[in-house]
């Protein structure tokens, strides 16, 4: 890139860097960018980034290849209904060791090692995240459906300068541990702290009119047309829960929720700082 590129990429971000300053964006991390070293290593980047220009930055992140690993070791099967893991006492023991030890601890270390201040949690700790047994169809034991959300912890972490991370592990009300879908636990979170933006890390390039199709990327939805874009199939399978998040964030407060693609360097940024973006936003 010659330096006149270099001047323009710098100058059209120079806005967005202006509006996002001292709000708070709430970064749910998962996906091939959570396994690839070198996509790892950009999101790192992305955040401490975000957080020199003055942008109060949460990540909240999952761990489901690293929760299978642990599974496989103790040859225990993992076993999934209704696309939730199903979690009964044992499991849930390896959950709450998996994320909020071996998963949290080394995206602390991973984001300070990038030259950033982050802070470990898990929805134990200062109750930031209290939890119902979730009502299903199948039984699915120690999968939880988040009751409430304290935003003081990761408040006191931001106003101190760091960026929280979190696992998504919550307490129950009957003082059981809850396994809580990351997707679902980011929106809720973003809508407490009041945070300005969502963003969901996926494999995927966003919303598509066509799955076949990429250049078919939906940049923009209204929340209003997602009953539409469901009865016409092309909200389907997978991305209905994801959508249903940036749907329920955007209705409790948050300006804008955006589904990008966690397999591309930089994505964050792209979809930021762009005028084009990567990904789809929902507003």
């Amino acid at each position: 890139m010659d330096n006149s590129k270099r001047a323009r990429v710098l100058i059209q971000a120079m806005p967005y860097i202006k509006k996002l300053a001292g709000e708070t964006i709430v970064v749910k991390y998962g996906g091939n960018a959570m396994i690839n070293e070198d996509l790892k290593a950009a999101v790192m980047s992305d955040l401490v980034l975000m957080q020199l220009v003055g942008i109060n930055v949460v990540l909240v992140h999952g761990g489901g290849p690293e929760i299978n690993a642990m599974l496989d070791a103790v040859g225990k099967k993992s076993e999934f209904k209704d696309g939730m893991r199903v979690t009964d006492e044992e499991t849930i023991d390896i959950v709450q060791m998996v994320l909020a030890g071996k998963v949290n601890k080394s995206l602390v270390q991973l984001l300070e090692s990038h030259g950033g201040k982050a802070i470990g949690f898990c929805g134990l700790d200062g109750k930031l995240l209290m939890a119902d047994k979730l009502a299903s169809a199948h039984d699915l034991g120690y999968v939880g459906e988040i009751r409430d959300v304290n935003p003081e912890p990761l408040n006191m972490a931001l106003r101190d300068g760091y960026i929280p991370i979190v696992s998504t592990i919550a307490g129950g009300y009957d003082g059981k541990v809850y396994n809580i879908n990351a997707d679902l636990a980011a929106a809720q979170i973003a809508a407490k702290i009041g945070a300005k933006k969502l963003i969901l890390m996926t494999d995927i390039r966003g919303l598509l009119r066509d799955v076949s199709d990429e250049a078919s990327l939906m940049p923009v939805v209204n929340v209003s047309e997602v009953p539409m874009l469901k009865r016409d199939g092309i909200i389907k399978g997978g991305m209905i829960p994801k959508i249903d998040c940036c749907v329920e964030a955007v209705r409790n407060g948050v300006s804008r929720a955006h589904i990008i693609d966690g397999r591309l360097e930089h994505s964050i940024l792209l979809e930021l700082f762009s005028d084009e973006g990567i990904g789809t936003m929902f507003y």
